[in-house]
């Protein structure tokens, strides 16, 4: 058996509308910033994200829920307090989505501390995680210069502050000041506080601005919230790396901030850090002169002392003429024994002359006599050998060189057939240029005269050797000492 079914038709449309995604979004994103607007919201803050472009993102949340925040990089510049995590706050800003992730969001431009008791917590975090880190170590801390020459002030310059400082450093002792203007309270506070620091610290020393040898950070009392800037991490690393030492005076003396701890001293006003800066130059004046009366007193008392003293010795000592008493009898002794001792001497020395003299036999200086007469005789016949050699010697090397010389004379190479020419004062002829005033020709056996200086035709002129046997050269004994021994 079958069944049969009837088409219905199609089924009927619903009556809600169509949207778009982008539609959509934007509805509700209308829909949402119409109905809250901007807000106030308190909660905690827990993990923050600073973007390079200077934007910030972080998240509000309680025990249960979480909102997504951002703080636009402009909005971020006039924040009085920077998000943390951990931070409990009251934030106010203005609520709206982010279709791309279907996210939706708040948008801060204010965040304020929920209450003391929030800030005091979160400044107790922060200054324990810089302790940690040795910035508040009192090792590490600078001595304060006794009298600086210059002193450098960061704070307000329209405030009582810089008036009070001054005055004060003019009545105690003036110095030279060099003040650098920040804000004191507000979101450019902390950043215009750390900067004066930096800047003192970065003068050159001799350079055209001083560099000042004490820093003051100064500012009057105020609340919790209006000396935040100097609890900012910032500021209190820009005290602890400061080469120059720091006094920091901010608020009144019940008040605490981080610069604090980590200056080099801290002033419970303004007006006590000029006072801890310099002495007063009246007081330093009288400590002066009294010390200088304390050191007259002690060099004169000194020398009374001394002076007392060395009359006391020489009370105690005797006189110079009884210290002269013993040292009179000791050579007055000494005298009378010298005689003595002078004879007793003598008379020893003749017997030991007399002991020696009896040794001495005739025989005994005969036999030395003759034995040096004997060496004397030999050193005599070993002296005429050595002259005569030595003579012998000497003479037949005269000989060699008398005849060595009488060869190498300019006579024997005459002998050989040449001749000198002289003019008529006796000069050498040596060239033909100055053949026209021979006057003399010398030959071996002599002179011949040839014109007394009549010109000569040179050419003409032609010189033999003289025939005959040669001349013997002279023996060295028999010639001339007025030879010479040169060859021409």
């Amino acid at each position: 058996m079958s069944e049969l079914f009837e088409d219905d038709g199609p089924e009927p449309q619903s009556n809600a509308p169509e949207f778009t995604v982008g539609e959509l979004a934007g509805s509700i994103k209308k829909t949402l910033e119409g109905a809250f607007g901007r807000v106030r919201v308190r909660g905690e803050i827990g993990r923050v994200m600073h973007a390079r472009s200077g934007h910030l993102y972080y998240d509000l949340k309680d025990d249960k829920d979480v909102i997504a925040c951002n703080t636009w990089k402009g909005q971020a510049a006039r924040l009085s307090v920077i998000p943390e995590e951990g931070m409990e706050v009251i934030v106010t800003g203005r609520l709206s989505t982010f279709g791309p992730q279907s996210k939706y969001n708040l948008n801060v431009d204010e965040v304020e501390v929920a209450g003391e008791g929030a800030l005091m917590a979160m400044l107790e975090k922060r200054k324990k995680a810089l302790a940690a880190e040795g910035l508040f170590d009192p090792a590490r801390k600078r001595p304060i210069p006794y009298l600086p020459e210059v002193i450098g002030v960061v704070t307000s310059p329209s405030g009582a502050v810089i008036r009070d400082i001054l005055h004060r450093l003019r009545d105690r002792f003036p110095r030279h000041v060099l003040l650098w203007p920040v804000a004191v309270q507000g979101q450019n506070c902390a950043a215009e506080v750390a900067a004066g620091i930096k800047g003192f610290n970065a003068l050159p020393v001799g350079g055209a601005i001083p560099r000042p040898d004490l820093i003051i950070v100064a500012r009057g009392g105020g609340s919790t919230e209006d000396l935040w800037g100097f609890n900012e991490e910032i500021v209190a690393r820009a005290a602890a790396a400061s080469d120059i030492a720091l006094i920091s005076a901010v608020g009144h003396e019940t008040d605490t901030t981080l610069i604090d701890y980590a200056s080099d001293m801290r002033a419970p006003t303004p007006t006590a850090a000029a006072e801890m800066a310099v002495p007063v130059r009246r007081e330093l004046w009288v400590t002066l002169q009294e010390m200088g009366a304390r050191n007259e007193r002690s060099l004169l008392g000194g020398l009374e002392r001394r002076r007392q003293r060395l009359s006391d010795l020489a009370r105690a000592m005797p006189k110079i003429t009884h210290l002269l008493d013993s040292p009179r009898q000791r050579v007055d002794q000494a005298d009378a024994r010298l005689g003595q001792a002078l004879k007793n001497g003598v008379h020893k020395r003749t017997l030991d002359l007399s002991r020696l003299s009896g040794r001495l036999q005739p025989a005994t200086l005969r036999g030395r006599v003759e034995r040096q007469s004997d060496r004397l005789n030999d050193l005599t016949r070993r002296f005429e050998r050595a002259g005569k050699a030595n003579l012998d010697a000497w003479r037949n090397t005269l000989e060699r060189r008398g005849a060595m010389l009488e060869a190498l004379s300019h006579r024997a190479t005459m002998a050989r057939g040449f001749a000198l020419v002289f003019d008529a004062r006796g000069a050498l002829i040596k060239s033909t240029v100055d053949a026209a005033r021979m006057a003399e020709v010398q030959f071996a056996d002599g002179r011949v005269a040839i014109g007394a200086g009549a010109p000569v035709d040179p050419t003409a002129i032609q010189i033999k050797p003289p025939k005959g046997d040669k001349p013997k050269p002279k023996k060295a004994k028999d010639r001339d000492p007025s030879d010479q021994g040169s060859l021409f």
